[in-house]
């Protein structure tokens, strides 16, 4: 089969496409043809060596993909040969930037009939964490207002259209104006470009918007600065979600930023939550179903063939994505 292998950290070039043998599934797991696999900000992080989770090389990349079953390993019996699945594979193990790959049977989800694998395959990152994030740990309820900085990436369009489905106001950012009318696109009732905007000056606007009340809730997906920024951001009693660090830069953090308005940090890591005993397997199962009966569109920006994989990785290191980046392995 051919799998997108990383030697050794460093930039796209080192993400090269080889033949290996192909895999098979053992006791409780399954073995996949993959049709589109995911491409996260942490598979790029990963293949640089500046993932906190990564281990060493080689390394084949890939949290996500969806794809056919074609064997299952022994005392699996809930997931059949033939089913089209959707699947989330653990931290540094062999990922779905292959024509086939093995999972653990409990981390495949059934994807509904007549919904396209390419759409399935960019539900269980940047979806799902929106969707958990949101939801269930901000609370996020209709009426409320939610800042959302780097509103057109996989995660932040995602949480656009979630919030918007809540019924909460929803003010994004995304530098440049391209991206901002985008953003308003998904059903945004603010957009800032923070190519004309600092972080001074986003905070202005959110002021502005809300009068001087604050946000009741801030996704961030970002870091470093942006998170400072988001604790300013945020009103009285109202929550700051931190999911990511893609800016790979500490956040100087003062405290009079939020004790006084009561407001609360809230820290999120999908495949922690997943190893420390969380099973995604309802939630994304809902998502799924929403996105078949047509509750939510899912903005797939643009397709790579596997053997782009790091072409794929330069497009996403450039932030020229609207939406999610897959790789398509024509299975």
């Amino acid at each position: 089969m051919r799998a997108a292998m990383v030697r050794q950290f460093g930039g796209p070039e080192q993400l090269r496409v080889e033949q290996l043998p192909d895999p098979t599934p053992g006791a409780g797991e399954v073995l996949l043809a993959v049709g589109s696999a995911g491409v996260n900000r942490a598979d790029v992080l990963t293949r640089a060596g500046q993932y906190h989770r990564a281990g060493r090389p080689p390394l084949r990349l890939g949290l996500e993909g969806a794809g056919t079953v074609v064997a299952v390993g022994a005392g699996v019996t809930d997931v059949v040969v033939g089913q089209r699945v959707v699947a989330m594979g653990a931290v540094n193990e062999p990922g779905f930037y292959a024509d086939l790959a093995v999972v653990a049977a409990s981390r495949v989800t059934p994807v509904p009939e007549g919904l396209p694998l390419t759409t399935a395959a960019a539900l269980p990152t940047a979806w799902l964490s929106a969707w958990y994030c949101l939801r269930r740990l901000a609370g996020l309820r209709a009426g409320e207002t939610v800042l959302i900085p780097a509103a057109a990436s996989g995660v932040g369009s995602a949480a656009v259209r979630i919030a918007v489905d809540l019924g909460a106001t929803v003010i994004g950012t995304a530098r440049s104006a391209a991206k901002v009318a985008w953003v308003r696109e998904l059903g945004a009732h603010h957009a800032l470009d923070t190519a004309t905007l600092d972080g001074a000056g986003v905070l202005a606007e959110v002021a502005g918007l809300t009068g001087g009340r604050g946000v009741d809730v801030v996704l961030d997906t970002v870091g470093g600065q942006t998170f400072a920024d988001g604790l300013r951001a945020v009103g009285y009693a109202g929550r700051v979600v931190a999911l990511a660090n893609v800016a790979v830069a500490p956040s100087t953090v003062d405290t009079r930023d939020f004790y006084p308005k009561n407001a609360r940090i809230l820290g999120f890591q999908l495949n922690g939550l997943i190893e420390h005993g969380y099973d995604p397997r309802p939630d994304l199962t809902e998502l799924l179903d929403a996105v078949a009966a047509g509750r939510f569109e899912v903005p797939v920006d643009v397709v790579f063939p596997l053997a782009e994989a790091a072409e794929a990785h330069r497009y996403l290191e450039r932030r020229a994505n609207r939406g999610k980046v897959l790789l398509n392995t024509g299975a």
